[in-house]
């Protein structure tokens, strides 16, 4: 779990990010998740968009991606979704988050 501190530090960084995956209307399937995994595992930091056509919210969609990739959900804005994961392997993280 992170702290608010550390949520505000990640939707800082985010900010500065392009959205990376859309979301219409199939909704969060496997292989979505699939696709998820490995940008996690490498970018840690990930920004979605949710278009009108999907099957659920933005908040839905992000709690659910969340639990499904075993990620912290940062940010619900709109219809964007900012989840964040840590690497596996300590000497291959990107983001240090502030204490």
């Amino acid at each position: 779990m992170i702290t608010s501190k550390q949520r505000a530090f990640l939707r800082g960084v985010a900010s500065l990010q392009d959205t990376v995956f859309q979301m219409g209307k199939e909704g969060v399937t496997e292989a979505f998740i699939r696709q998820l995994d490995p940008a996690l595992e490498k970018r840690e930091l990930i920004k979605i968009k949710v278009l009108d056509t999907a099957p659920l919210t933005a908040r839905e969609t992000g709690e659910t991606l969340a639990k499904a990739t075993r990620s912290n959900l940062v940010q619900v804005i709109g219809r964007k979704i900012v989840l964040y994961r840590p690497a596996s392997d300590p000497d291959k993280r990107k983001i240090i988050l502030p204490r």
